[in-house]
């Protein structure tokens, strides 16, 4: 098919995850092929892949041990089903992510995204207090401005506003707490806000743990929330009140795993051991869709019983425990061991938080907030006064069209730019990624009458 044809039949039909199609039409693109940190379309043009293709691709397109990895399972059987047989992939999958994760996780169910790895998180919280005879605990404490994925358990514990109020006739209800969010608060000590949060979250807890199944949250950082990053102390101030008040901690590592924040998981920056803790994204280098939710060995006992009893796990997915997938992810964690992926990432975090410098004097750069190679550049109109720009004038989308000019693919958040490159970029190629995001806030916000 012809690359103008290509761009032709992609607007006559598909359907494009948030994306208004209206837009699309605008500015189609159709990719092509990829290599290393760079992406191409159908025009022949090559682009950074600046949000590691939505936050899961590390060690580039292409590369050959993961392209080996698939290449010698196909050989073997592309799938069959984990529905009461298990295969060799998955079973050795199982048991790295069980030696990687923190030491109480001990079980791992598969499925194929984090929203669905959610799901499955939520309802094993739910029956498990059943199975354990507490059939009050049904209810969820989430917080603002929180994401988990698009199925109904996950926005039900969301709360992104813009995404999830129109599906609110369909969605259960969760307590909700203030993110200490750091900023635009009121409060400047951080120690005050993280305090602030946790008093609100003891509240609930105090009021009505009797209640509640489980607190669930990201893995140290808000991602499709805004790219925020909780103040020290603040996870491991929520697993000491889910002790405290028996309720389960549920960890959303989706975004933040496998090396995204500097660490292999978030919860390792402050020795925090969830309940249950969702994985998905770079598990498998960001090339197959793999995702598992792990759970310690006590919640796995509250379900082991005679059938009779009716406490099996009732869920499953056609593709749990993909051959392929699985043994992609393998070939994945075995890169991470022999590169020294992670302090690679922790060494090239540090590179870029000085490159970054040059932005922050920009006037409609308010925040840039980074842990690892997870950042957010939040774009404002006043950068004293902290305003935003009207949400109706896009600024954040205009500046990502900007940046796919000058040689960039990136996704915004509101006003906020996204920069999460692959682990695989040189210092080079970071430099150049950040020089393109620089003009690019440049240019679109001189269009808006602003002096630069």
């Amino acid at each position: 098919m012809q690359k103008e044809m290509l761009i032709q039949k992609s607007k006559e039909l598909l359907w494009l995850p948030f994306t208004q199609m209206q837009d699309y039409e605008a500015d189609p693109l159709v990719i092509e092929k990829g290599e290393g940190v760079m992406l191409y379309d159908t025009e022949g043009k090559s682009y950074y892949d600046g949000y590691s293709s939505l936050w899961l691709n590390v060690h580039g397109h292409k590369k050959k041990e993961l392209d080996d990895a698939i290449k010698a399972q196909l050989d073997k059987v592309a799938h069959t089903t984990l529905l009461g047989a298990a295969n060799r992939p998955a079973i050795e999958l199982a048991e790295r992510l069980v030696q990687l994760t923190p030491e109480k996780l001990k079980r791992v169910f598969y499925s194929d995204s984090g929203a669905e790895a959610v799901e499955i998180g939520l309802k094993i919280a739910f029956q498990y207090w059943r199975n354990k005879g507490f059939h009050e605990k049904t209810k969820f404490v989430t917080v603002t401005n929180g994401y988990h994925g698009d199925t109904v358990g996950a926005i039900s514990v969301g709360a992104v506003d813009i995404f999830h109020t129109t599906y609110k006739p369909l969605m259960f209800d969760s307590y909700k707490i203030p993110f200490p969010t750091i900023y635009r608060n009121e409060l400047v000590d951080h120690k005050e806000i993280r305090d602030q949060s946790l008093d609100e979250l003891e509240k609930v807890l105090s009021g009505n743990g009797q209640e509640i199944a489980a607190v669930i949250m990201e893995g140290m950082v808000q991602g499709a929330g805004g790219m925020h990053i909780m103040p020290e102390g603040y996870l491991k101030g929520v697993e000491r009140l889910c002790k405290e008040y028996d309720v389960l901690l549920i960890v959303d590592e989706v975004a933040t795993g496998f090396g995204r924040t500097g660490k292999m998981f978030a919860v390792e920056h402050e020795e925090v051991e969830p309940d249950i803790m969702m994985i998905a994204k770079g598990i498998t280098g960001g090339y197959l869709p793999i995702a598992a939710t792990m759970t310690t060995e006590k919640i796995y006992d509250a379900f082991y019983a005679d059938y009779t009893e009716l406490k099996t796990f009732f869920h499953g997915h056609s593709y749990t425990g993909n051959q392929l997938g699985c043994a992609v992810a393998l070939a994945n964690l075995d890169i991470f061991e022999k590169d020294d992926v992670i302090e690679d990432v922790e060494k090239k975090a540090a590179f870029v938080r000085g490159q970054l410098t040059s932005l922050k004097s920009l006037p409609h750069v308010g925040d840039i907030r980074q842990l690892g190679l997870m950042i957010g550049i939040e774009l404002v109109a006043d950068k004293q006064l902290k305003q935003p720009f009207p949400w109706t004038e896009r600024v954040g989308y205009q500046t990502t069209l900007k940046m796919r000019e000058l040689g960039m693919l990136s996704r915004p958040l509101g006003d906020t730019i996204v920069f999460m490159p692959p682990y695989a970029s040189s210092y080079e190629d970071l430099k150049a990624m950040i020089a393109i995001m620089e003009q690019a806030i440049m240019e679109v916000t001189s269009k808006l009458g602003v002096s630069i």
